[in-house]
C-alpha cells in the first residue's frame, strides 16, 4: 500500500471511529446502532476504508466480523489517533479554564478503591468544578478503553494485564488476607494450615477482577483446585457482608478485612499474595491537567499509607514532549 493514500484526503475521521466501534462490537449491525447510523452506511464506510488501504480489515461470518491481522493493526492506530484528538480537545478546554474539565479514571471492580476515593475527595476540595468519572471494568476492557482515549488513567492492581503500550507505576503493595467472622470456629485457632481450608465454603473475588487471578494462583501453589463450595462476588464490600452473615471463609484485600472489627484474619501465611496498587497511563500520551492533578494527589496520599502496605516510591509516569 502506498502510504500517501492515508494523506490524500480520502481518509476521514468517520473511518477511524467505525473501526474502533466495529472491532469492539464484532458486528456491523451493533456498530451501526452504537454510532446511530444505518447498516448500509456502516457497510459502505467500511468498504471505502478497505478500498483506501487496499487490504481486507475483517473476515465476514454468519455471526459477525473478526479483525484480520490488518484490521487489528489498523484498529490500534485508529484508537491512538482518536485518543490524541480526545486529549487535545480536553486540554484546550482545561487550558481555557484550569479549574474545569473532566477526568475519567478506570478501576478494577474488585478493588478496595480506598486510595482512589480519598484522592478524588481531596481533589474535589481544591477543584470543585472538575468532573471526575469512575468506570469499573475488567482489566482487559480497561486496557482497551485506555488505548482508545476513553480513560485518562487506571488505578488499581493490574498484574499481567499491563500492555506494552501502557506505562504502569506502582504506588504501594496491598496485602491480601483470609478472613472469617469473629464467631467462626476457626477464628479462635492459633494456627491454620491452608490445606485445612480446602473443604470450607468460600467467598472469592469474581472472575472479572484482578484479585481472582491471585486466588487461582494461591490455590494452585498449594496443589488445590478452587473450592467447589464457593460464592464469587465482584465487590469486596459484598464479600464482607456475606462473611458477616455465615460461617464462610473469604479472600479479601487487607484494608477491607482489617477495617471491620467483626472480621478476623486467619493465621494463614499468605506472604506471596501481595500485589501492587498503581497508576496506569497510555505510554507516550500527554496527561491532561486534571489527570495530572489526580495523579499527584494519589502520590501524596500514598505517603500516608501505613507501613503494613509497604509504600513504593517511584517517579510519576513521564509526560510526552
Amino acid at each position: 500500500m502506498d502510504r500517501s493514500r492515508l494523506l490524500d484526503g480520502r481518509l476521514k475521521l468517520r473511518h477511524l471511529v467505525l473501526v474502533d466501534v466495529l472491532t469492539t462490537h464484532g458486528s456491523v449491525i451493533a456498530a451501526a446502532a452504537a454510532l446511530h447510523i444505518t447498516q448500509p452506511v456502516a457497510t459502505r464506510t467500511l468498504r471505502d476504508l478497505e478500498s483506501i488501504l487496499g487490504v481486507p480489515l475483517y473476515d465476514r461470518g454468519p455471526r459477525g466480523v473478526t479483525p484480520t491481522i490488518f484490521g487489528e493493526t489498523f484498529t490500534r492506530h485508529a484508537r491512538a489517533v482518536l485518543a490524541q484528538l480526545t486529549q487535545a480537545g480536553q486540554h484546550v478546554t482545561e487550558l481555557a479554564d484550569a479549574h474545569r474539565g473532566t477526568v475519567v479514571v478506570g478501576t478494577d471492580p474488585g478493588a478496595a478503591n480506598e486510595l482512589l476515593l480519598r484522592a478524588i475527595a481531596r481533589l474535589k476540595v481544591d477543584r470543585p468544578q472538575l468532573t471526575v468519572v469512575v468506570r469499573e471494568n475488567t482489566p482487559e476492557a480497561l486496557s482497551v478503553e485506555l488505548g482508545a482515549g476513553r480513560l485518562d488513567l487506571i488505578v488499581g492492581r493490574r498484574g499481567t494485564a499491563v500492555q506494552e503500550s501502557e506505562a504502569h507505576v506502582p504506588l504501594y503493595a496491598e496485602t491480601v488476607g483470609v478472613f472469617v467472622r469473629s464467631a467462626h470456629p476457626l477464628a479462635v485457632r492459633p494456627a491454620v494450615a491452608f490445606a485445612d481450608l480446602a473443604g470450607q465454603p468460600w467467598v472469592l473475588p469474581g472472575s472479572e477482577t484482578g484479585l481472582h487471578r491471585e486466588a487461582e494462583h494461591l490455590f494452585a501453589r498449594h496443589s488445590l483446585p478452587l473450592p467447589a463450595n464457593r460464592i464469587e462476588v465482584t465487590s469486596p464490600l459484598a464479600a464482607r457482608r456475606l462473611l458477616l452473615e455465615a460461617d464462610l471463609v473469604g479472600l479479601l484485600p487487607g484494608p477491607v478485612g482489617h477495617d471491620d472489627p467483626d472480621l478476623r484474619a486467619l493465621p494463614v501465611p499468605l506472604n506471596s499474595v501481595k500485589s501492587a496498587i498503581g497508576i496506569t497511563t497510555a505510554a507516550g500520551r500527554t496527561s491532561s491537567p486534571g489527570a495530572e492533578t489526580l495523579i499527584a494527589t494519589l502520590r501524596e496520599l500514598t505517603a500516608d499509607v501505613d507501613d503494613s502496605r509497604a509504600p513504593v516510591e517511584l517517579p510519576l509516569p513521564s509526560r510526552a514532549c
